[in-house]
């Protein structure tokens, strides 16, 4: 079947609550709207408001609420109706949600999804662009997917949903309408933990996730009578998948990471920090980053073009790097 990464959420989730009545969604107009991107549409009719729950526009009040739920047996998603808006959740997320078990002593757990729209490229400015995944890749006991696909986006969400740890979801609202792919009509899952091949190579590596995945594959595809690129798409970023990363590394000996995350402090910078300490005698140049500038984003388009990794810049990256 022939859907959008969008739908392929609205699937994920519409499949999820019918196989289990525990799971539930909390959200600021996700039930008679069927949220602000239509990501939720279908749900709050086929389920009832007891399941499909509009909220008010309180994230700390949506995390700390699905937390509770949490406890109680019951398995929420969360939805964030900008990703950017989830620093107001923040403390519920990283002190309450990522330590439950812990503190527990693994009597317990914390069974949440907290999904939104995350990313930019469509003029949305400061508060609707943003790619906060740094912020929690730090804190142990969380786990973070940014899936590309459509294929990857329901299979993700599905194992997010069954996973007994909180996890974030971040889906990438460029890719809401402009990815469609054919995904199987049967039931399926995408694993936590295990990055995609997207493309084999001998030249150079370049490790990405999340929207930029596809200027990558369309470079590598370009450049492929110049340069043989290895394409990761990481789809987990926490934890990593670090059998892949090493496994392209000793083969090509090239490394360029892309995110649309800003550079600094990102999760690029811990990846190639991981490769010079592992790999270094792999290496036969420095790993090197392509990343959004260390700037808030800007509205006007022109600008954001200027602040975001693109296409253009990520071929002149790979060919800075591959004639090292």
């Amino acid at each position: 079947m022939l859907v959008t990464y969008i739908q392929a959420i609205n699937q994920a989730m519409h499949e999820e609550m019918a196989r289990d009545g525990n799971v539930l969604l909390l959200g600021e107009d996700v039930g008679v709207l069927g949220g602000a991107f239509k990501a939720t549409e279908g749900l709050h009719a086929k389920f009832g408001p007891e399941r499909v729950v509009d909220t008010p526009i309180a994230e700390s009040l949506i995390v700390g609420a699905g937390v509770g739920l949490a406890i109680q047996g019951m398995r929420p998603i969360l939805e964030m109706q900008f990703i950017d808006f989830i620093s107001c959740g923040f403390d519920q997320i990283v002190n309450m949600a990522a330590t439950l078990r812990y503190r527990h002593g693994g009597q317990t757990s914390c069974p949440i999804v907290v999904r939104g729209p995350c990313g930019g490229g469509v003029h949305g400015g400061i508060y609707h662009s943003q790619n906060p995944e740094a912020w929690f890749f730090h804190v142990p006991g969380l786990k973070i997917v940014a899936p590309a696909t459509a294929y990857d986006a329901k299979g993700l969400l599905k194992s997010a949903i069954r996973d007994d740890d909180p996890v974030i979801y971040l889906e990438h609202k460029f890719l809401y309408r402009r990815i469609k792919e054919e995904i199987p009509d049967s039931e399926y899952l995408v694993p936590i933990g295990k990055a995609a091949l997207r493309k084999e190579g001998r030249d150079l590596t370049v490790v990405t996730y999340g929207s930029p995945v596809h200027a990558v594959m369309k470079a590598a595809k370009d450049m492929a009578g110049e340069i043989d690129i290895e394409v990761i798409d990481l789809r987990t970023l926490l934890p990593l998948d670090w059998k892949t990363i090493r496994s392209s590394v000793d083969k090509t000996g090239k490394v360029l990471i892309v995110h649309e995350a800003r550079q600094t402090g990102g999760i690029g910078g811990e990846i190639a920090a991981r490769i010079a300490e592992e790999l270094f005698e792999s290496l036969d140049g420095p790993v090197m980053r392509l990343c959004a500038k260390d700037t808030h984003n800007a509205f006007a388009g022109p600008m954001e073009e200027y602040i975001l990794p693109n296409q253009v810049k990520i071929t002149e990256a790979i060919r800075k790097l591959a004639a090292y």
